[in-house]
């Protein structure tokens, strides 16, 4: 967990296969669509001539690739990009994407979003077959053993099948191999997004579908769960392979609609901005108060207080102004300065909230630290009363899957009740959405949902028995 006390997801994931050589400027342009899902690395890696290029380090994509550097990439029409928030491994240049693997007869490059949790047990394996490794992440492992099964195979196409069905966890991965084909795989349960996007050069596929707009691609559909799916010269040439899921049914990851995913994306059927303003309005039914404004903290609980404002009728005012250049608060060295970068981060809008009763809406609360000091600055501006309402349910567990969830000894809900964390932070009220609450205001969703960060045991409710149906 970082010192500003929010939840972050570990990676992005971007490729394309043109019928242009224009593969590694579109691929940076998408990256920085995702630039919010990662930030600690990034890289791209272009097919060119049999080979495969690849350029990555730590830091942001635009700190990563300045222009001299993007123009040194090949010109070439196969391309994986990748932003990194580590979950596994330390943030070093060698744990940062996309991963290159070379066996016998070619090379391919690997990028992956999710959380292996049979990593060690295939990195053992691995070695046994003579594999080394020079990194940390199971995102090598991911890539090795894709290359090892695409050799023994001959085929890319069955490696990765095979690859993958022996990966347990989430991930949503896509491939580029130095016969310019781009393979893209997502795990059965369909934890982390991804989706296909075309246009009159070629497809594309990433993360989240605000990247495919901002980069001229017309959204086709997402890629299925346990669905492996294969581009070459422009074109999709296979498609609708099923991996088998071994695991116990769980689904997509509900938070990407709470925090993770831009409010411009469409994940799986259900708009993110819809997802969260429908938070708000069931929020304003499970939690009705007396106020006079309400106000959302940037940027993901802006949308559900649009939605709370509507369902309750109280007014909808800017409560702070957010300043997009402050670094990021954990790369400060002592605490008084992280501290310090939080506060200049939001500064509350004083004439808009001075005497007012106020609903502030957020997107959780993990150990309570940011919120004290967000509901404090409110009253130091001249807030009246601060009413707290969260549009994810209570979080009282670790997941395995990638969320960098604190350990729940941690977790402010699994050491208070209601009303002291209410006190802790300094509130006149507070109130959770309901788990049932938050899947109503989701359920246009065509995919089942992972809650066990919520409930602990990872229950979905499943809507279909084969989604390839």
């Amino acid at each position: 967990m970082r010192a500003d006390d929010k939840l972050n997801e570990e990676c992005a994931v971007f490729g394309v296969c043109l019928t242009t050589d224009e593969a590694a400027g579109i691929t940076y342009n998408g990256l920085l669509l995702l630039q919010h899902r990662g930030q600690e690395g990034a890289g791209i890696a272009v097919a060119n001539n049999r080979s495969i290029v690849c350029k990555k380090d730590v830091g942001l994509v635009s700190e990563v690739f300045s222009g001299e550097e993007l123009a040194k990439l090949p010109k070439g029409r196969v391309a994986v990009g990748h932003t990194r928030y580590s979950t596994t491994g330390h943030n070093t240049k060698e744990n940062a994407g996309p991963f290159i693997t070379e066996y016998l007869t070619g090379r391919i490059a690997t990028a992956h979003n999710g959380n292996i949790t049979n990593a060690k047990e295939i990195r053992e394996e691995l070695k046994e077959y003579g594999l080394h490794f020079g990194a940390t992440s199971d995102s090598e492992v991911v890539s090795s053993l894709i290359a090892y099964y695409i050799n023994t195979e001959k085929s890319s196409l069955i490696g990765v099948t095979k690859a993958a069905g022996l990966l347990r966890g989430a991930f949503s991965i896509i491939i580029v191999t130095s016969k310019n084909k781009l393979i893209a795989v997502r795990d059965p349960n369909g934890f982390r997004p991804l989706c296909i996007g075309k246009s009159a050069i070629g497809f594309a596929v990433a993360s989240e579908t605000c990247a495919l707009d901002a980069c001229g691609f017309e959204y086709v559909r997402d890629v299925l769960p346990g669905e492996v799916v294969m581009f070459e010269h422009g074109q999709i040439t296979h498609e609708g392979v099923k991996l088998e899921n071994k695991e116990d049914a769980k689904g997509l990851c509900i938070f990407e609609y709470v925090y993770f995913a831009r409010p411009d994306s469409v994940i799986d059927g259900l708009s993110v901005y819809n997802a969260r303003y429908n938070m708000g309005m069931v929020l304003a039914r499970e939690y009705p108060v007396e106020a006079d404004v309400v106000c959302g903290v940037p940027d993901s609980g802006l949308d559900a207080a649009y939605g709370y404002s509507a369902g309750s009728g109280i007014p909808l005012v800017t409560g702070f102004v957010k300043s997009r250049y402050i670094g990021r608060s954990f790369i400060y060295p002592t605490q008084s300065q992280r501290d310090t970068a939080v506060r200049l981060k939001l500064n509350p809008l004083s004439a808009s909230i001075r005497g007012k009763r106020i609903v502030l809406v957020d997107d959780s609360i993990v150990r309570g630290t940011t919120s004290e000091k967000i509901v404090k600055s409110l009253k130091n501006a001249g807030a009246k009363e601060v009413h707290m309402r969260i549009s994810s349910p209570p979080f009282r567990h670790t997941c395995h899957y990638g969320t960098d969830i604190d350990s729940e000894e941690n977790l402010i809900a699994n050491n208070m009740s209601l009303d002291e964390i209410r006190n802790k932070i300094g509130a006149d009220s507070l109130g959770y959405i309901s788990i049932e609450g938050l899947k109503k205001a989701c359920e246009e969703c065509v995919l089942p949902f992972c809650t066990a960060c919520f409930t602990g045991n990872g229950e979905t409710e499943r809507k279909r028995k084969d989604v390839f149906e």
